[in-house]
């Protein structure tokens, strides 16, 4: 079992018209044994910008708290919220910084940026940014999100069944993993 696998997770964000979703499970485990059925994996940064963390809980936390530190000093100096890309040029920073001994974390990054365009993107643990125009995911249940979000994605969905589509993604694939499930948050802006 590799550490990424160790407590388990599933993330998925989707874009729709004018809108975005970011979903996860609520299973914490150790390994096989599920330690906590109501572990949130999704943090809101600003009203238009929410961040998914997959990997090993406790990295995922000291991350979180570093993001969180950052974006309130880009606020103090510059007197307004950051934009998703930015926030997601910080994050590749941050990850690529620690390359050599790298938190165990795969981010989910989705907001609304200018005119409400939609914005999605993941990165792997030294934060090689993925951008995609659909949908991302991470986490254990990766291989069984892509196949549901790939049956399940239409272009231009409304805030209504843009929440559905996401959420019988994510029920449809942690059903076919182990280590992630019990339920789950969805986040629709």
């Amino acid at each position: 079992m590799q550490i990424f696998e160790y407590n388990g997770s599933a993330l998925v964000a989707m874009v729709g018209k004018n809108c975005f979703a970011i979903a996860s499970d609520r299973r914490l485990g150790v390994q096989l044994q599920t330690i906590a059925t109501d572990f949130q994996r999704i943090s809101k940064i600003h009203d238009r910008l929410f961040l998914g963390l997959s990997g090993l809980a406790t990295d995922a936390q000291t991350l979180y708290q570093r993001l969180v530190f950052r974006h309130k000093l880009y606020q103090l100096r510059e007197e307004r919220d950051m934009k998703p890309e930015t926030f997601a040029s910080l994050v590749s920073a941050i990850l690529y910084e620690k390359r050599f001994g790298p938190y165990v974390c795969q981010p989910v990054i989705a907001g609304l940026g200018d005119e409400d365009k939609p914005f999605i993107c993941t990165m792997d643990s030294i934060g090689a940014k993925e951008l995609a125009k659909d949908f991302v995911v991470a986490g254990t249940a990766s291989e069984s999100l892509y196949g549901a979000c790939e049956s399940m994605f239409k272009e231009n969905m409304e805030p209504e069944e843009l929440f559905e589509t996401v959420s019988q993604a994510l029920l449809a694939s942690v059903d076919r993993d182990c280590l992630s499930g019990w339920g789950g948050h969805v986040y629709v802006v």
